[in-house]
Protein backbone atom coordinates (compact mmCIF):
# COMPACT_ATOMS: atom_id res chain seq x y z
CA UNK A 1 0.00 0.00 0.00
CA UNK A 2 2.89 2.24 1.09
CA UNK A 3 4.19 1.77 -2.76
CA UNK A 4 1.63 2.00 -4.46
CA UNK A 5 1.06 5.69 -2.53
CA UNK A 6 4.68 6.48 -3.28
CA UNK A 7 3.97 5.35 -7.28
CA UNK A 8 1.10 7.96 -7.45
CA UNK A 9 2.92 11.01 -5.42
CA UNK A 10 5.73 10.24 -7.36
CA UNK A 11 3.86 10.97 -10.90
CA UNK A 12 2.03 13.73 -9.17
CA UNK A 13 5.30 15.65 -8.82
CA UNK A 14 6.49 17.54 -11.41
CA UNK A 15 10.04 17.11 -13.03
CA UNK A 16 12.83 19.22 -11.12
CA UNK A 17 13.93 22.43 -13.15
CA UNK A 18 16.60 22.66 -15.69
CA UNK A 19 18.58 25.29 -16.13
CA UNK A 20 19.45 25.99 -19.94
CA UNK A 21 22.96 25.99 -20.49
CA UNK A 22 22.62 27.91 -23.72
CA UNK A 23 20.52 30.85 -22.40
CA UNK A 24 21.79 33.93 -24.58
CA UNK A 25 18.85 36.12 -23.46
CA UNK A 26 19.00 39.05 -21.38
CA UNK A 27 18.84 38.64 -17.64
CA UNK A 28 19.28 40.42 -14.49
CA UNK A 29 21.17 38.90 -11.17
CA UNK A 30 21.65 40.23 -8.29
CA UNK A 31 23.81 37.93 -5.51
CA UNK A 32 22.71 34.58 -5.94
CA UNK A 33 19.43 35.20 -7.64
CA UNK A 34 18.90 35.16 -11.36
CA UNK A 35 15.94 36.46 -13.53
CA UNK A 36 15.62 35.35 -17.22
CA UNK A 37 12.69 37.01 -18.77
CA UNK A 38 13.02 35.31 -22.02
CA UNK A 39 11.98 31.98 -20.01
CA UNK A 40 8.58 33.40 -19.05
CA UNK A 41 7.06 34.15 -22.51
CA UNK A 42 4.09 32.67 -21.72
CA UNK A 43 3.25 34.20 -18.05
CA UNK A 44 4.10 37.50 -19.65
CA UNK A 45 0.83 37.11 -22.28
CA UNK A 46 -1.01 36.08 -19.43
CA UNK A 47 -0.18 38.87 -17.38
CA UNK A 48 -0.40 41.06 -20.78
CA UNK A 49 -3.97 39.33 -21.02
CA UNK A 50 -5.12 40.40 -17.52
CA UNK A 51 -3.98 43.84 -17.60
CA UNK A 52 -6.39 44.56 -21.02
CA UNK A 53 -9.18 42.58 -19.50
CA UNK A 54 -8.65 45.09 -16.14
CA UNK A 55 -8.23 48.36 -18.32
CA UNK A 56 -10.89 47.03 -20.49
CA UNK A 57 -13.31 46.97 -17.21
CA UNK A 58 -12.34 49.98 -15.70
CA UNK A 59 -13.18 52.05 -19.09
CA UNK A 60 -15.97 50.26 -19.44
CA UNK A 61 -17.28 50.84 -15.53
CA UNK A 62 -16.14 54.65 -16.79
CA UNK A 63 -18.40 54.84 -20.09
CA UNK A 64 -21.36 53.53 -18.64
CA UNK A 65 -21.25 55.70 -15.15
CA UNK A 66 -20.21 58.89 -17.78
CA UNK A 67 -23.26 58.30 -19.51
CA UNK A 68 -26.08 57.70 -17.19
CA UNK A 69 -24.80 61.18 -15.15
CA UNK A 70 -24.24 62.80 -18.18
CA UNK A 71 -28.39 62.23 -19.31
CA UNK A 72 -29.38 63.02 -15.63
CA UNK A 73 -27.48 66.04 -15.40
CA UNK A 74 -28.69 67.28 -18.63
CA UNK A 75 -32.30 66.43 -17.08
CA UNK A 76 -32.48 67.41 -13.41
CA UNK A 77 -33.24 71.03 -14.77
CA UNK A 78 -36.12 69.46 -16.28
CA UNK A 79 -37.22 67.18 -13.28
CA UNK A 80 -36.54 70.24 -10.85
CA UNK A 81 -39.46 71.92 -12.70
CA UNK A 82 -42.11 69.14 -12.75
CA UNK A 83 -41.04 67.38 -9.59
CA UNK A 84 -41.13 68.83 -5.96
CA UNK A 85 -39.13 65.96 -5.37
CA UNK A 86 -37.26 65.03 -8.44
CA UNK A 87 -34.33 62.50 -6.89
CA UNK A 88 -33.68 61.14 -3.53
CA UNK A 89 -30.86 62.56 -1.42
CA UNK A 90 -28.02 60.83 -2.91
CA UNK A 91 -28.97 61.42 -6.81
CA UNK A 92 -28.72 58.52 -9.59
CA UNK A 93 -28.64 55.39 -7.83
CA UNK A 94 -26.13 52.71 -8.85
CA UNK A 95 -27.08 49.13 -9.70
CA UNK A 96 -23.89 47.44 -10.07
CA UNK A 97 -22.12 48.79 -13.42
CA UNK A 98 -24.90 48.51 -15.78
CA UNK A 99 -28.24 49.38 -14.15
CA UNK A 100 -28.91 53.30 -12.46
CA UNK A 101 -31.83 54.80 -10.93
CA UNK A 102 -34.02 57.83 -9.99
CA UNK A 103 -37.03 58.38 -8.54
CA UNK A 104 -39.08 61.10 -8.51
CA UNK A 105 -42.12 62.55 -6.85
CA UNK A 106 -44.66 65.26 -6.30
CA UNK A 107 -46.59 66.85 -9.49
CA UNK A 108 -50.33 67.09 -10.12
CA UNK A 109 -51.33 64.09 -12.32
CA UNK A 110 -48.22 62.54 -11.59
CA UNK A 111 -47.65 60.00 -8.90
CA UNK A 112 -44.28 59.09 -9.67
CA UNK A 113 -41.58 58.92 -12.06
CA UNK A 114 -39.30 56.05 -12.04
CA UNK A 115 -35.90 56.59 -14.15
CA UNK A 116 -34.38 53.13 -15.29
CA UNK A 117 -31.09 53.06 -16.96
CA UNK A 118 -30.04 49.54 -18.52
CA UNK A 119 -26.51 49.65 -20.26
CA UNK A 120 -24.60 47.59 -21.78
CA UNK A 121 -22.40 45.22 -20.08
CA UNK A 122 -18.86 47.30 -21.03
CA UNK A 123 -17.27 46.64 -18.00
CA UNK A 124 -17.22 42.66 -19.10
CA UNK A 125 -14.88 41.90 -22.14
CA UNK A 126 -16.62 38.18 -22.50
CA UNK A 127 -20.37 39.17 -22.34
CA UNK A 128 -19.76 41.85 -24.72
CA UNK A 129 -17.91 38.92 -26.94
CA UNK A 130 -20.85 36.86 -26.63
CA UNK A 131 -23.56 39.90 -27.55
CA UNK A 132 -21.67 40.15 -30.76
CA UNK A 133 -21.69 36.65 -31.31
CA UNK A 134 -25.25 36.51 -31.11
CA UNK A 135 -25.66 39.64 -33.33
CA UNK A 136 -23.81 37.97 -35.93
CA UNK A 137 -25.73 34.54 -35.72
CA UNK A 138 -29.55 36.50 -35.27
CA UNK A 139 -29.33 39.84 -37.00
CA UNK A 140 -32.36 40.68 -35.55
CA UNK A 141 -30.60 41.14 -31.96
CA UNK A 142 -30.06 44.30 -31.62
CA UNK A 143 -28.48 45.36 -27.88
CA UNK A 144 -28.45 48.76 -26.81
CA UNK A 145 -28.02 51.33 -23.70
CA UNK A 146 -32.06 51.69 -22.75
CA UNK A 147 -33.16 54.01 -20.90
CA UNK A 148 -37.27 53.71 -19.53
CA UNK A 149 -39.21 56.39 -18.09
CA UNK A 150 -41.93 54.85 -16.37
CA UNK A 151 -44.64 57.42 -15.61
CA UNK A 152 -47.28 56.55 -12.64
CA UNK A 153 -50.76 57.97 -12.70
CA UNK A 154 -51.75 59.25 -9.54
CA UNK A 155 -55.55 57.84 -8.34
CA UNK A 156 -57.29 60.94 -9.74
CA UNK A 157 -55.97 61.17 -13.06
CA UNK A 158 -56.19 57.55 -13.29
CA UNK A 159 -59.76 57.27 -12.74
CA UNK A 160 -60.26 60.24 -15.30
CA UNK A 161 -59.29 58.32 -18.15
CA UNK A 162 -60.58 55.46 -19.93
CA UNK A 163 -59.00 51.96 -19.83
CA UNK A 164 -56.67 50.30 -22.87
CA UNK A 165 -53.85 50.24 -24.28
CA UNK A 166 -51.86 52.09 -26.80
CA UNK A 167 -48.41 52.23 -28.09
CA UNK A 168 -45.76 54.08 -30.74
CA UNK A 169 -42.52 51.46 -31.36
CA UNK A 170 -40.22 51.60 -33.38
CA UNK A 171 -40.60 48.69 -35.97
CA UNK A 172 -37.16 47.07 -34.87
CA UNK A 173 -38.83 46.42 -31.51
CA UNK A 174 -41.34 44.05 -33.13
CA UNK A 175 -39.24 41.07 -32.23
CA UNK A 176 -38.91 41.09 -28.51
CA UNK A 177 -41.43 43.53 -27.35
CA UNK A 178 -44.66 41.60 -26.71
CA UNK A 179 -42.30 38.81 -24.72
CA UNK A 180 -41.07 41.66 -22.28
CA UNK A 181 -44.64 43.14 -22.46
CA UNK A 182 -47.44 41.00 -21.79
CA UNK A 183 -50.22 44.03 -21.45
CA UNK A 184 -49.41 45.02 -25.73
CA UNK A 185 -51.13 41.19 -26.54
CA UNK A 186 -54.01 43.35 -25.78
CA UNK A 187 -53.40 45.57 -28.81
CA UNK A 188 -53.36 45.01 -32.93
CA UNK A 189 -50.13 46.51 -35.05
CA UNK A 190 -50.69 49.57 -37.91
CA UNK A 191 -49.03 51.81 -39.76
CA UNK A 192 -50.27 55.33 -39.45
CA UNK A 193 -49.96 58.23 -42.25
CA UNK A 194 -49.00 60.68 -39.41
CA UNK A 195 -46.01 58.70 -38.28
CA UNK A 196 -42.63 57.97 -39.93
CA UNK A 197 -42.34 54.65 -41.77
CA UNK A 198 -40.28 53.34 -39.02
CA UNK A 199 -42.54 53.76 -36.76
CA UNK A 200 -46.03 51.34 -36.24
CA UNK A 201 -49.09 52.10 -33.75
CA UNK A 202 -50.29 49.09 -31.40
CA UNK A 203 -53.78 49.71 -30.35
CA UNK A 204 -56.95 48.10 -29.35
CA UNK A 205 -58.88 50.55 -31.73
CA UNK A 206 -58.61 53.29 -34.29
CA UNK A 207 -60.32 55.37 -32.57
CA UNK A 208 -57.80 55.56 -29.14
CA UNK A 209 -54.90 56.63 -31.65
CA UNK A 210 -57.21 59.21 -33.16
CA UNK A 211 -58.12 61.35 -29.75
CA UNK A 212 -54.62 60.38 -28.41
CA UNK A 213 -53.17 62.53 -31.82
CA UNK A 214 -55.66 65.09 -31.04
CA UNK A 215 -55.81 64.80 -27.27
CA UNK A 216 -53.71 67.97 -27.00
CA UNK A 217 -54.09 71.01 -28.83
CA UNK A 218 -50.52 72.36 -27.37
CA UNK A 219 -48.59 69.27 -28.30
CA UNK A 220 -48.61 67.71 -31.76
CA UNK A 221 -47.68 63.74 -30.72
CA UNK A 222 -47.06 62.89 -34.27
CA UNK A 223 -44.60 66.09 -34.98
CA UNK A 224 -42.40 65.55 -32.06
CA UNK A 225 -41.70 61.69 -32.78
CA UNK A 226 -41.30 62.64 -36.45
CA UNK A 227 -38.64 65.15 -35.56
CA UNK A 228 -35.09 63.50 -36.77
CA UNK A 229 -33.41 63.61 -33.77
CA UNK A 230 -35.92 62.23 -31.51
CA UNK A 231 -36.13 59.66 -33.76
CA UNK A 232 -32.49 58.88 -33.55
CA UNK A 233 -33.32 57.75 -29.72
CA UNK A 234 -36.57 56.55 -29.48
CA UNK A 235 -37.87 53.08 -28.86
CA UNK A 236 -41.61 53.35 -28.00
CA UNK A 237 -44.32 55.02 -25.66
CA UNK A 238 -47.20 53.46 -24.43
CA UNK A 239 -50.43 54.12 -22.36
CA UNK A 240 -51.48 51.22 -20.41
CA UNK A 241 -54.26 50.38 -17.93
CA UNK A 242 -52.46 46.30 -17.34
CA UNK A 243 -49.50 45.27 -16.01
CA UNK A 244 -46.44 44.33 -17.74
CA UNK A 245 -46.38 40.64 -16.59
CA UNK A 246 -49.26 38.68 -16.72
CA UNK A 247 -50.71 38.20 -13.19
CA UNK A 248 -51.31 34.56 -11.65
CA UNK A 249 -54.84 36.32 -10.70
CA UNK A 250 -57.19 39.00 -11.72
CA UNK A 251 -56.11 42.40 -10.26
CA UNK A 252 -58.33 44.14 -7.14
CA UNK A 253 -59.78 47.87 -8.16
CA UNK A 254 -57.41 49.13 -5.65
CA UNK A 255 -54.38 47.39 -7.57
CA UNK A 256 -54.70 48.48 -10.96
CA UNK A 257 -52.53 51.14 -11.83
CA UNK A 258 -52.02 53.17 -15.02
CA UNK A 259 -48.94 54.44 -16.56
CA UNK A 260 -47.76 56.03 -19.41
CA UNK A 261 -43.85 54.49 -20.32
CA UNK A 262 -41.66 55.72 -22.64
CA UNK A 263 -38.55 53.98 -24.00
CA UNK A 264 -34.90 55.70 -24.87
CA UNK A 265 -32.06 54.49 -26.34
CA UNK A 266 -29.38 56.44 -24.19
CA UNK A 267 -27.76 59.56 -25.93
CA UNK A 268 -23.83 59.68 -25.81
CA UNK A 269 -22.78 61.43 -23.12
CA UNK A 270 -22.21 64.71 -25.28
CA UNK A 271 -25.53 64.55 -26.35
CA UNK A 272 -27.63 63.96 -23.44
CA UNK A 273 -29.15 67.08 -24.11
CA UNK A 274 -30.84 66.21 -27.27
CA UNK A 275 -33.65 64.08 -25.52
CA UNK A 276 -35.01 66.96 -23.29
CA UNK A 277 -37.55 68.35 -25.31
CA UNK A 278 -38.30 64.56 -26.18
CA UNK A 279 -39.05 64.20 -22.24
CA UNK A 280 -40.25 67.45 -21.86
CA UNK A 281 -43.24 66.72 -23.92
CA UNK A 282 -44.30 64.07 -22.15
CA UNK A 283 -45.45 66.67 -19.27
CA UNK A 284 -47.49 67.85 -21.95
CA UNK A 285 -49.04 64.81 -23.49
CA UNK A 286 -49.65 62.96 -19.74
CA UNK A 287 -51.77 66.56 -18.81
CA UNK A 288 -53.41 66.21 -22.06
CA UNK A 289 -54.93 62.84 -21.48
CA UNK A 290 -57.92 63.70 -19.70
CA UNK A 291 -59.45 65.18 -23.61
CA UNK A 292 -60.37 62.14 -24.79
CA UNK A 293 -63.53 61.58 -25.80
CA UNK A 294 -63.97 57.37 -27.05
CA UNK A 295 -67.03 56.45 -28.22
CA UNK A 296 -69.42 54.61 -26.02
CA UNK A 297 -69.29 51.51 -28.18
CA UNK A 298 -65.20 51.34 -28.11
CA UNK A 299 -65.55 51.85 -24.24
CA UNK A 300 -68.10 48.73 -23.65
CA UNK A 301 -65.96 46.53 -26.04
CA UNK A 302 -62.63 47.68 -24.41
CA UNK A 303 -64.48 46.85 -20.87
CA UNK A 304 -65.62 43.38 -22.16
CA UNK A 305 -62.04 42.39 -23.37
CA UNK A 306 -60.99 43.34 -20.20
CA UNK A 307 -63.60 40.97 -18.19
CA UNK A 308 -62.86 38.08 -20.49
CA UNK A 309 -59.29 38.33 -20.04
CA UNK A 310 -60.08 38.51 -16.32
CA UNK A 311 -62.28 35.37 -16.26
CA UNK A 312 -59.67 34.03 -18.17
CA UNK A 313 -57.12 34.14 -15.77
CA UNK A 314 -59.61 33.07 -12.64
CA UNK A 315 -60.20 30.03 -14.39
CA UNK A 316 -56.34 29.07 -14.76
CA UNK A 317 -55.64 30.31 -11.54
CA UNK A 318 -58.71 27.91 -10.36
CA UNK A 319 -57.35 25.29 -12.63
CA UNK A 320 -53.76 25.30 -11.19
CA UNK A 321 -54.83 25.39 -7.33
CA UNK A 322 -57.16 22.45 -8.28
CA UNK A 323 -54.23 20.43 -9.29
CA UNK A 324 -51.83 21.48 -6.69
CA UNK A 325 -54.48 20.39 -3.80
CA UNK A 326 -54.47 16.99 -5.91
CA UNK A 327 -50.80 16.58 -6.05
CA UNK A 328 -50.05 17.77 -2.61
CA UNK A 329 -53.10 15.24 -1.38
CA UNK A 330 -51.00 12.46 -3.85
CA UNK A 331 -48.01 13.38 -1.83
CA UNK A 332 -49.80 12.91 1.34
CA UNK A 333 -51.14 9.44 0.28
CA UNK A 334 -47.29 7.81 -0.94
CA UNK A 335 -46.08 9.14 2.22
CA UNK A 336 -48.71 7.88 4.75
CA UNK A 337 -48.02 4.10 2.72
CA UNK A 338 -44.16 4.77 3.04
CA UNK A 339 -44.54 5.06 6.74
CA UNK A 340 -47.38 2.45 7.02
CA UNK A 341 -44.67 -0.05 4.97
CA UNK A 342 -41.49 1.38 6.90
CA UNK A 343 -42.78 -0.29 10.19
CA UNK A 344 -43.58 -3.85 8.51
CA UNK A 345 -40.99 -6.43 8.26
CA UNK A 346 -38.50 -7.35 6.22
CA UNK A 347 -40.25 -10.20 4.34
CA UNK A 348 -43.51 -7.92 4.22
CA UNK A 349 -41.31 -5.33 3.22
CA UNK A 350 -39.99 -7.19 0.17
CA UNK A 351 -43.32 -9.02 -0.39
CA UNK A 352 -45.09 -5.01 -0.69
CA UNK A 353 -42.20 -4.07 -3.21
CA UNK A 354 -42.03 -6.97 -5.44
CA UNK A 355 -45.92 -6.76 -5.56
CA UNK A 356 -45.36 -2.92 -6.60
CA UNK A 357 -42.77 -4.03 -9.53
CA UNK A 358 -44.91 -6.67 -10.96
CA UNK A 359 -47.74 -3.79 -11.25
CA UNK A 360 -45.81 -1.29 -12.74
CA UNK A 361 -44.47 -3.97 -15.44
CA UNK A 362 -48.02 -4.77 -15.85
CA UNK A 363 -49.05 -0.87 -16.39
CA UNK A 364 -45.48 -0.77 -19.23
CA UNK A 365 -46.66 -3.78 -21.22
CA UNK A 366 -50.46 -2.51 -21.20
CA UNK A 367 -49.17 0.89 -22.74
CA UNK A 368 -46.82 -0.58 -24.99
CA UNK A 369 -50.00 -2.75 -26.62
CA UNK A 370 -52.54 0.11 -26.69
CA UNK A 371 -49.77 2.23 -28.65
CA UNK A 372 -48.76 -0.95 -31.29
Amino acid sequence: MASLLVKILGAMTPPPFVQPTDYDGWEVKWKFLVFRPGLFQNQAYLLAGLLAYVAIAIYGKYVNSKRANSWYNAHLTLLQDQFSSPTSASGLIADGYTDFFNFSTGRRAIASLHTVFSLRPRQDPLQLIYHFGWQMYDLRYNPYDELILDFKLDAEMAASIPDYVWAVLAKDEFASIKDKRWDLTFTRTADHASLPASLSVMTEWADVTDNLFKATPALSLTKVLSDPINLKYFKSISVTDQPRERPAVPLTPAEREKHVILCLAVPPADKAAETIPLVSAMFTFIDGLTKMNLRPETRSKMKKVREDVDKEIREEAVKEKKEEAAEDKKAARRKAELERVSRLSAAEQKKIIERDRKRALKRSQGKVVRKS
